[in-house]
């Protein structure tokens, strides 16, 4: 098997914006995903409601997660220092990266220096944003992914789908098939039977990494430790088994205490999954001590700006680096919930993924393109256990890519005709009462069910009704002058009614 899962986008070959379209046209047609996706989200949409009204005063943890992560993201400066700081004391070391290459970098002088020829890895959605992957493979260095979802996708050679269940969109027959492939031998599909296969072949690369390489939930400034969640044991088995640990993180996942931790690690599991707290929350805190039983022998810690920094300080943005990377968003989102996030054609998809992606990529051309993808309704910061007002964030970011005129010619001549059109009151009337006789050729029924670019994209998938002869301006107009009639006729000059006309 090869080490290496597939880096970038699910299908590599088109650009984020210019294959964002045909990526939600072969979504939209894949039944099974749709279902598939959908069921799941539901499913973890309920249980976080569920989970909300046995904490209680959901609302009052939601403000106090958020004044958690707005102080620590507005002081990032300091709890970086006193994390980098707390992590040396202990004996770990720290890296602190600008962008994906140097951290890429980082790592590999690391492995060199250990002559690592195996990285077992936990699940970290930040190796996946640098394609660390891909990287090992180039220099020889076998990277296996130990989280079960990831480690079916590394199979498949696919991207994660989804933040907290990379491999939403893969039913049982699909795993078997991959695990058929990998061993050479029948799986039944079920999932005792996959889950052991999975078991017996994780094991043996947890004994035999020269490194382990995780992610990080959230680093506890006060103290360098470092906290990961996972409804799985790989997280454990790969910081304590292999000799070294090497965490990859993002310079926003901090909290300053360990009163704050609480606080986060409760929004974190009732948000993602719907639990009290997830299966197993290691907090690792330096390397192996004199007298412990288990644990690495080196601790090295790599902090990842990327483009995270020029978030800082930004009236309208610095508050998406406060996302705690529950998905919640994802769960609630009638955008996601129909294409999956292989459709978004990066490492972050859904409501999260839109903004984030063209932030830290500082690409409003293509990445720009994902604010589109979206209804605006909302449900994201409904949803958000830190309060994140994403839908805004989106709108934002559309202002940002026309001001920056990379929209298409055609789409900006149509709102600078709409905007003249709509700032003159002749120009309005004629074009309300002219687009009554420009329908008329599309109109069956009484509906459009078919028409020209762009009113095609809507009708692929809907109808629209068609408009009125008169609207609703010239019928109100009609209705006052009907309704002074009837005044001045119902009223004699004296008070009294006047006969009516016979």
């Amino acid at each position: 098997m090869s080490g290496s899962a597939a880096t970038g986008t699910a299908h590599p070959d088109e650009r984020i914006g210019s294959g964002l379209k045909s990526r939600a046209k072969r979504a939209l047609g894949d039944e099974f995903l749709r279902k598939a996706v959908a069921f799941t989200t539901d499913k973890l949409r309920k249980g976080r409601l569920d989970a909300a009204d046995m904490l209680g005063d959901w609302e009052a943890w939601r403000e106090r997660a958020r004044a958690i992560r707005s102080h620590t993201i507005s002081h990032l400066d300091y709890y970086l220092g006193q994390f980098a700081d707390n992590v040396q004391k202990r004996g770990g070391h720290v890296y602190f990266c600008s962008d994906g290459r140097e951290a890429v970098k980082t790592f590999l002088s690391i492995a060199e220096r250990h002559k690592a020829k195996l990285v077992a890895k936990g699940k970290s959605m930040v190796s996946e944003e640098i394609h660390l992957n891909h990287h090992l493979e180039e220099r020889g260095i076998e990277a296996i992914e130990t989280d079960l979802g990831e480690y079916i996708l590394q199979l498949a050679r696919e991207t994660p789908s989804h933040l907290i269940i990379p491999a939403i969109h893969k039913n049982k027959s699909q795993i078997a098939a991959l695990f058929e492939e990998d061993a050479g031998r029948p799986f039944e599909p079920e999932t005792k039977v996959l889950a052991a296969y999975a078991r017996q072949k994780l094991r043996n690369y947890f004994l035999e990494a020269d490194i382990g390489l995780t992610g990080c939930n959230f680093g506890v400034a006060e103290s360098g430790s470092i906290t990961l969640v996972s409804n799985e044991g790989n997280g454990r088995m790969v910081s304590t088994l292999p000799k070294v640990h090497v965490v990859v993180m993002g310079m926003e996942r901090l909290v300053p205490t360990f009163e704050d931790l609480e606080v986060v690690l409760n929004m974190l599991a009732r948000s993602a999954t719907g639990q009290k707290l997830t299966t197993y929350t290691s907090i690792l805190t330096g390397p192996k001590q004199e007298g412990d039983l288990d644990g690495p022998e080196e601790l090295h810690v790599i902090i990842l700006d990327n483009g995270r920094s020029n978030q800082l300080g930004d009236p309208i943005f610095q508050e998406v680096l406060n996302c705690i990377r529950c998905a919640a968003c994802l769960n609630v989102c009638p955008v996601y919930r129909h294409v999956g996030g292989h459709t978004y054609g990066t490492v972050y998809s859904g409501p999260i993924g839109a903004v984030l992606t063209p932030l830290l990529q500082q690409d409003m051309k293509e990445a720009g393109t994902l604010a589109y993808a979206s209804s605006l309704c909302g449900a994201c910061y409904e949803a958000c256990p830190v309060k994140i007002p994403l839908h805004d964030m989106l709108v934002h970011l559309r202002h940002r890519k026309v001001k920056m005129k990379l929209t298409s010619l055609p789409e900006r001549v149509a709102f600078k005709s709409y905007a003249t059109m709509f700032g003159n009151i002749t120009l309005y009337k004629l074009a309300t009462r002219s687009a009554y006789y420009a329908q008329l050729p599309f109109v069956r029924e009484g509906k459009i069910k078919s028409g020209p670019p762009p009113l095609s994209g809507w009708t692929q998938s809907r109808f629209m009704p068609m408009l009125p002869k008169r609207s609703f301006r010239d019928r109100w107009a009609e209705l006052q002058q009907e309704l002074a009639q009837r005044k001045t006729d119902g009223a004699a000059p004296n008070g009294t009614r006047k006969e009516e006309k016979r």
